[in-house]
């Protein structure tokens, strides 16, 4: 039986999950396997996010967990990718890693505007459990059409992304990017939707190739592979509250 292939998360390619094989009977990773990996994996995010923003509302410096938290996160998530196997340790140092990063980075929101950073989180993850309920009812079908066309969104948002980025290193952005007006605010509000639609490929293929009998560490995997959706979604979110709450 063939893996499913659609999805615009790195982490979730069928050549990634083809490589592991099939596992036997008792061995296998399953939903329920993932959704308890998945928690351990929060948890491994906020304890150290909640040490680097009371950190910071402290008055320390805390500059060095962040850029830890960024590129260590990257190096974990890199290693996860290429060598699936190690997951069960590598997520988890993933997962704190980015803890740090995200710890770092809501803080700095914070101090800017108070209250910022608890509104991200209760959005980022109402909006998971949200998709979450409209995939399990049916409500949105996760069609191969509907697939094409997040891939594609996604695709082209990571193109923006990376055309902004090569114009900051000659001082120059992208409006859209920073712009607290219509078209910035829009922006953000288009990004947020597609990151939200991605959940729905995330929950599909993992539910689908654990049908499949991919091994039992790919619970680890698969866990990691949402995290990854669930960081960029809450970025988006707490982006687009500091544009609304600039003056």
């Amino acid at each position: 039986m063939a893996f499913i292939e659609k999805s615009s998360n790195p982490a979730f390619s069928a050549k990634i999950f083809e490589k592991q094989g099939l596992a036997a009977e008792g061995q296998r990773m399953t939903v329920q396997g993932t959704i308890n990996k998945s928690l351990i994996l929060f948890v491994c995010t906020i304890i150290p996010a909640y040490y680097v923003f009371d950190m910071f509302m402290a008055g320390a410096g805390t500059t060095s967990f962040l850029l830890i938290g960024l590129v260590g996160g990257l190096i974990a998530a890199v290693v996860t990718i290429f060598k699936p196997t190690v997951a069960p340790i590598s997520a988890p140092i993933y997962a704190a890693l980015e803890g740090l990063f995200l710890g770092g980075v809501s803080a700095f929101a914070e101090s800017m505007y108070p209250g910022i950073a608890f509104q991200a989180v209760i959005l980022t993850f109402g909006t998971m459990f949200v998709m979450l309920f409209a995939y399990r009812t049916g409500l949105i079908k996760v069609t191969e059409k509907l697939k094409s066309g997040i891939i594609a969104a996604t695709g082209a948002i990571f193109v923006i992304y990376m055309i902004n980025f090569v114009m900051s290193m000659f001082g120059s952005s992208m409006p859209m990017m920073h712009d607290s007006g219509l078209m910035g605010i829009g922006f953000s509000l288009l990004v947020i939707g597609i990151a939200a639609m991605n959940l729905l490929l995330d929950f599909d293929f993992i539910e689908k190739n654990a049908a499949q009998g991919a091994p039992k560490y790919m619970e680890w995997f698969s866990a990691f592979g949402l995290m990854v959706t669930l960081v960029w979604l809450y970025l988006e979110i707490l982006r687009l509250l500091m544009k609304l709450n600039r003056d």
